[in-house]
């Protein structure tokens, strides 16, 4: 594995597991088996790794996305499989790496609110399009409007002050909160094609 490779991978799940600001150059060297001297060749300094490390992650779910809607008939397995997913994302998150980003890394964030706005909306709307042209979302919804709900509800759970609670747990909480969306535009057809692919995955 090429050493700029292999930086950037144990930076993203140190910064996932223990939080950007608590993992130093240093303990990514070692890491890594490298020098810190190799570090700085390969990336300018921690905000440029932090930057690729975020940017890593998004492209990453951006094709995981990409390939889930890629079948014809694909609705309610788009949505058990993005589901599993985000749970998955943020189980494996330390929640202060959202928070350290926000508030310490910008360009960073630029980055997910990018990533807000041209992936997560327009899936949302390509999905709930295509479930209402299937009959498993109500005809009447507006697919715009929704979408927008939804991806308000992810951004919610990011507010700084749902970090100073420790029992606040970001996994759960989109778990339920997506239970709800769904729900409430789901058609019988929808509600049980959902609960009967949640049962094969699971």
């Amino acid at each position: 594995m090429e050493t700029r490779k292999r930086i950037l991978e144990i930076a993203t799940e140190q910064f996932a597991r223990y939080g950007v600001r608590a993992v130093t150059m240093e303990d990514i060297a070692r890491q890594a088996g490298v020098s810190k001297k190799t570090i700085y060749q390969e990336f300018s300094d921690k905000k440029d790794l932090v930057k690729e490390a975020f940017e890593k992650i998004l492209d990453e779910d951006r094709c995981k996305l990409a390939f889930i809607l890629e079948t014809e008939d694909g609705v309610i397995e788009h949505l058990v499989k993005t589901s599993k997913m985000m749970r998955e994302r943020l189980q494996n998150m330390n929640p202060m790496v959202i928070l350290e980003i926000q508030k310490y890394f910008p360009e960073a964030w630029k980055m997910f609110e990018a990533f807000k706005v041209e992936v997560i909306m327009k899936d949302l709307v390509k999905v709930i399009e295509k479930g209402k042209e299937l009959g498993y979302f109500r005809a009447e919804i507006d697919s715009e409007i929704l979408a927008k709900t939804r991806v308000n509800q992810i951004t919610s759970s990011f507010d700084p002050s749902n970090f100073i609670n420790p029992n606040h747990n970001l996994a759960d909480e989109q778990m339920v909160l997506l239970d709800h969306f769904l729900h409430g535009i789901f058609t019988e057809k929808g509600r049980l094609a959902f609960t009967t692919q949640q049962a094969i995955e699971d």
